[in-house]
């Protein structure tokens, strides 16, 4: 059976004067992960709110494993990346 698997990574972007501004740094980060990791990938939550951006990433196989090991390098990679953003929080979920 297919293990589906979600990261939810809570992102804080400090000093974003509008929306256009963060759409600008958003768009990046998610064509990175969708390029490096070959996941789907989508903001999720607090489009609207500047400072504080939600993505969503999901991933399926065969193996649960290999689902959370995935998602836990999306999350460090993210967590390593030099981006004038900081990760705050994630969790991942195995559904």
């Amino acid at each position: 059976m297919a293990s589906v698997g979600l990261l939810t990574l809570e992102i804080y972007v400090p000093g974003v004067g509008s929306l256009k501004e963060k759409r600008g740094l958003v768009r990046p980060i998610i064509a990175r992960i969708r390029r490096e990791f070959n996941v789907s990938v989508a903001e999720i939550e607090d489009m609207d709110q500047l400072g504080h951006m939600v993505i969503g990433v999901a991933a399926v196989s065969p193996s649960a494993d290999y689902v959370h090991g995935l998602l836990e390098r999306v999350a460090d990679s993210i967590a390593a990346w030099r981006l004038d953003a900081e990760l705050v929080d994630y969790t991942i979920e195995l559904l």
